[in-house]
């Protein structure tokens, strides 16, 4: 009996210590970015992570190409993760759902990564270009209403 409460008390405890919205975080194949590196982004060359190398914060579990970018990724994780739960920027302000993304489909604004929907001959960057400073206020707009 003692071990059980012991282990209830341990989940508990974990779990406060994660953010709300990790339940919103695309965490397709298990990990953030379909696997993909978040430091790599920022070197303009997304590269696929390695199980071997990887880091959980808040939650969610992130691979990466290199200790290196593991490292800097530790030092300062909010500077890599990606926007609006990894999910589509695109498709979250345009009407505010969760879309899947090709994870070689971004772009870096401002110091963020933002993802998009690039599949069947529909790349969604092309579209938030148009008027991403619409998109950009809109999405923000409901992935705090998602994340409430």
């Amino acid at each position: 009996m003692r071990s059980i409460i012991t282990f209830i008390i341990i989940i508990i405890a974990a779990g406060n210590g994660f953010s709300q919205d990790n339940k919103h975080f695309n965490t397709k194949k298990g990990v953030a970015i379909e696997g993909y590196d978040p430091v790599s982004y920022f070197n303009n060359s997304p590269q696929q992570g390695k199980e071997a190398i990887s880091h959980i914060y808040r939650g969610v579990t992130y691979l990466f190409s290199t200790e290196k970018n593991r490292q800097k990724f530790i030092n300062a994780p909010e500077n890599y993760i990606p926007e609006y739960g990894g999910w589509c920027a695109y498709a979250i302000g345009d009407n505010g759902k969760k879309v899947k993304i090709d994870p070689e489909t971004y772009k870096i604004k401002d110091g963020k990564l933002y993802l998009f929907y690039n599949f069947g001959g529909y790349n969604t960057l092309n579209d938030w270009n148009i008027d991403e400073t619409v998109l950009l206020k809109s999405a923000d707009a409901n992935w705090k209403k998602i994340t409430q």
